[in-house]
């Protein structure tokens, strides 16, 4: 059974034929704008939400993370079964996550705001909001991605490329809007992304979805599942375990051992139950791919969710410095703080680079091939991101075009990848990459980020000789305004207290030392940019270890099912049928 309004409702179409429908491919670039939309907004407005709610770093991190994670149980989930269910309805699903979340985040504000506020409340809508978000985003790849590489099944490279452009447009566009929207009630910022929501929901609700590539083939649902087999299970059971243990923990409550062994028998009940299906360990280089994917995504939408935050200290005025450039009035505001300039604009500079270039992936991919623009790639990510560590003014820029060309390539491109060596794995393999690469971010990423920042904080005021003189602050060397914390029980990392630094800055130090410590404190953020290069370096490692293996097997290429050719294959030679790993 496939979508009601698609191509069951004629004789079963030839997917190498169908003239792609290019009003279904708009409509789906747009779903993917929408998904932008949250999430640069919730990026924006992360350190407004740290104020407001009194959120230590990896607070944050989890607040960001619970807008990430979810989208892996619905990418995963429906590529279980959206072949059965249809296209259209799992799009209309993601319309209803996105409207939900719009309308969550605007009543957050208003009783976070009102005559009787209740930042509990508040908080929860915002963080259980955001859970429907992702799974609403979620929702949108699990369909827009097997509709693409469907329709355009002669080049999956090059178009999911120019499909994923989607993503950074959505952020430029939301990005501009709103730094315009200046001071406007952080409450109107999250309601834009209503606006995209139901302009893809318009365009798709009259289109004819068609049938995935490997249903039309004749690939049975087993062979689908076997190509993700045990080995995908273990990943996705593990990171689920953490997640779980995490909500059970509503963000610092103790989990009884009884918990979380319970969630440990779920993390092997979907192993097992995955294992008995197929009886297939499931493909080596899938599983390699999947390993790649975490740091990989960890890398983009990690650095993308925490950049903003991160540059906050780099574009921070002092009070002389607005006084200087006349008050308030003639500076950039943001969450009550004075920028030269908004620090979004580093996100919005980056991904206005990766919209252009994802759009020309075509040449560039037939040209050095899927793998060797990944290892390129990893390499200008590496050099970008430590170069942004340290940048400052005008060079801040040319630092994050470097990072923006190495970064804008590796989502889609592995997707490709993945499309190319794994077909037979029709929506699942497809999906469950993105789903795990999301699910890795959100649940280790983005509080691994935070937790960074939190050591690099420590270590900057404890060398600073303004925090040196102030008496109780810093003795032998360490700062004695500490605490220890984790994350998942995994993540170990020692946090300045704020409440104890207050105390002892209120006692010894006057407004100007506070001023120039909060100083030290936000400028440190940037030097964790150096810290995160380490993903792309195990990045680099390892797509260097795949040219070695397609070499040895006489060179990449792209595997084809039955019935067509791929045009991407040209430079590669195209193969029918499975290859080992």
């Amino acid at each position: 059974m496939s979508d009601a309004g698609s191509a069951a409702a004629s004789p079963t179409p030839s997917v190498a034929t169908n003239e792609p429908d290019k009003m279904l491919f708009w409509g789906c670039f747009i779903a993917l704008i929408t998904t932008a939309f949250g999430f640069i907004t919730r990026g924006f407005l992360i350190g407004t939400w740290e104020a407001e709610f009194d959120l230590d770093k990896a607070e944050s991190g989890r607040l960001l993370g619970i807008g990430i994670w979810p989208f892996a149980v619905s990418i995963i989930g429906f590529s279980l079964f959206i072949d059965k269910i249809g296209y259209k309805l799992a799009m209309i699903m993601a319309f209803l996550g996105h409207i939900i979340w719009a309308c969550m985040g605007v009543y957050a504000y208003m009783i976070s705001t009102g005559d009787s506020p209740d930042k509990e409340l508040a908080y929860q809508l915002l963080y259980w909001g955001s859970l429907i978000l992702a799974l609403g985003n979620g929702t949108v790849e699990a369909f827009i991605n097997p509709v693409v590489a469907t329709m355009f099944n002669r080049e999956k490279t090059k178009w999911l490329n120019i499909l994923h452009a989607g993503w950074p447009g959505g952020l430029v566009i939301a990005g501009i809007i709103v730094i315009f929207m200046g001071e406007l009630p952080w409450g109107y910022k999250v309601g834009i992304i209503a606006a995209p929501a139901l302009l893809y929901f318009l365009i798709l609700i009259t289109r004819t979805f068609p049938a995935q590539e490997r249903v039309a083939s004749g690939v049975s649902y087993r062979e689908m599942l076997a190509e993700f087999g045990i080995l995908g299970a273990i990943i996705v059971g593990f990171l689920v375990t953490l997640q779980l243990i995490d909500f059970a923990s509503a963000g610092g409550n103790e989990v009884s051992a009884g918990t979380k062994y319970a969630f440990i028998g779920i993390g092997v009940a979907i192993v097992a139950v995955f294992g008995a299906y197929t009886k297939s360990m499931g493909r080596l280089l899938l599983f390699f791919l999947v390993l790649i994917m975490m740091p990989l995504a960890t890398t983009e939408i990690g650095t993308d969710g925490w950049i903003t935050g991160i540059m906050e200290g780099t574009f921070e005025m002092s009070p002389a410095e607005v006084e200087a450039a006349g008050g308030m009035d003639n500076v950039t505001v943001s969450g009550g703080k004075a920028y030269s300039m908004h620090p979004g604009w580093i996100l919005i500079y980056t991904s206005a680079i990766m919209m252009v270039l994802r759009f020309f992936a075509g040449p560039i991919v037939h040209t050095l091939s899927p793998l060797g623009l990944l290892c390129g790639s990893c390499v200008l990510a590496i050099a970008g991101l430590y170069w942004l560590s340290t940048a400052e003014a005008a060079v801040i820029f040319a630092a994050a075009t470097l990072y923006a060309f190495g970064k804008t390539f590796f989502w889609p491109t592995m997707l490709g990848v993945v499309a190319e060596q794994t077909p037979r794995g029709g929506a699942l393999t497809l999906n469950a990459i993105s789903g795990i690469g999301m699910l890795a971010v959100g649940t280790l990423g983005f509080p691994y980020i935070g937790a960074l920042q939190a050591e690099n904080q420590i270590e900057a005021v404890s060398s600073s000789e303004v925090a040196k003189k102030v008496p109780g602050l810093v003795e032998d060397g360490k700062l004695t305004t500490t605490s220890e914390e984790s994350v998942y029980e995994i993540i170990k990392y020692t946090q300045i207290s704020d409440s104890e630094l207050k105390e002892v800055l209120d006692k010894n130090a006057d407004e100007q030392t506070k001023e120039k410590i909060a100083t030290v404190r936000e400028k440190a953020n940037q030097r964790s940019l150096a810290d995160m290069t380490i993903f792309p370096i195990i990045m680099l490692v390892a797509y260097l270890i795949l040219i070695g293996y397609f070499k040895s097997r006489g060179g990449y290429q792209a595997e084809v099912l039955t019935g067509h050719a791929a045009e991407d294959a040209e430079f590669t030679g195209g193969v029918e049928g499975p290859a080992d790993m």
